[in-house]
Order: structure tokens, then sequence, then C-alpha cells
């Protein structure tokens, strides 16, 4: 049971860092925000003059915030288990700050816009390159084009054994499913531990 609102973690509950990447303005801000259960910490600035010409803002040319460091919130999926969410800028002037932020994350979500694929590359190069787990959800704008997830997979060449799901990062229960979706993804992925022969 997911629970809401409460500062209270349970006693012996796992601590899991989950890192949320993906382009500009695909909604990593929404999804933490959608989620957490405690406040969002933002560090949101109001975008200025200086990154004209810099960040590509073809497609959401109305947004006027943008992060500069990370998002982070938390979530309790059970009495054992709680995911520390930390939201990586999308922005390519800021991947310098994504190796510090993937430190100790056992997984990720690479959350993808339709209306701006290309934009997804560098993140599940970033993941791919270091082996961190992940999966992709496709954010569904009211304004993009509807594709399927077998034509969204088949646009980034993704893996069979990258799960990929839809979602909408303003819906709280949409949220937590993409990640369950990922912790069922990395559960099945850990590897099996045996115990040592006497």
């Amino acid at each position: 049971m997911v629970s809401f609102g409460s500062d209270l973690l349970p006693a012996n509950a796992a601590a899991v860092k989950i890192l949320i990447a993906g382009g500009f303005g695909v909604g990593k801000t929404t999804l933490v925000g959608a989620v957490s259960e405690v406040p969002p910490l933002h560090t949101e600035e109001v975008m200025t003059e200086a990154g004209v010409g810099v960040d590509d803002t073809a497609g959401i040319e109305a947004k006027s915030h943008t992060t500069v460091a990370l998002d982070f919130g938390r979530i309790t999926l059970s009495d054992d288990l709680v995911l520390y969410l930390f939201g990586a800028p999308g922005q390519e002037r800021f991947w310098s700050l994504w190796d510090d932020l993937a430190i100790g994350a056992l997984g990720a979500i690479v959350l993808v816009d339709t209306r701006r694929l290309e934009s997804s590359f560098g993140s599940i190069d970033f993941f791919e390159r270091r082996g961190i787990p992940f999966v992709v959800a496709v954010n569904r704008f009211d304004s993009a084009v509807d594709y399927t997830v077998a034509e969204v997979r088949d646009a980034l060449d993704l893996g069979d054994e990258v799960p990929t799901l839809l979602c909408d990062a303003r819906a709280r229960a949409s949220g937590r499913d993409v990640l369950l979706s990922l912790i069922d993804h990395l559960m099945a992925t850990a590897p099996v531990l045996t115990a040592p022969r006497s």
C-alpha cells in the first residue's frame, strides 16, 4: 500500500535511490511532485534570455521555469521499501551533474516526450554505458500524437530487456505504476546470490 503525507518512515525499511532523467521539458519535475509523499524539493529557476540559443525549446515554447540542479522526493511503497527520487536537469549544459546524481542509484526512469523523442537518446545512453537498469516511461502530453509502446520502442531502438510503458506524469497513480514497474525490473535483473559451499 502506497502511503502519502507521512513524515514517519517504517523502522526497517530499505532505502532505494532512483534517478529520473530525460530531455528538457519532459515532465521530470512534475513526476517527482506528483508521487512524493513529502513536499518535494525543486531547484527551478525562471528561464532567462541567457538560455536563448543554448536550450532547445522547440515544442515547449511556453516553458517558463527549468530545473538547474535536481528535484527530490520520497515515496513509501511498503513497510519495507522507501524510494528516494532524484530528478536530473534535462538541458545538456547541466549533464555534468548526472554523474554525481547517479552515485548509489539502483535504477532509473527515462521519461520520454514523443514530440521531442531525440532528446531521450542522451539519457538512454547514459544509463546503458553505466550498467544502471532503467525503464522508459512515455509521458502522454495532450498535444502529442499517440504512439504505441511498440512504435516508441522501435524509434528509440530499445532492447527487449528495457520495460517501456505509457504514463501521465501529472497523475500520482500513473507515476506510482512507473515506479512499481522499475522495482519489478530491478528485482527481475538482480543477480541471484548463492550461499558459498563449505
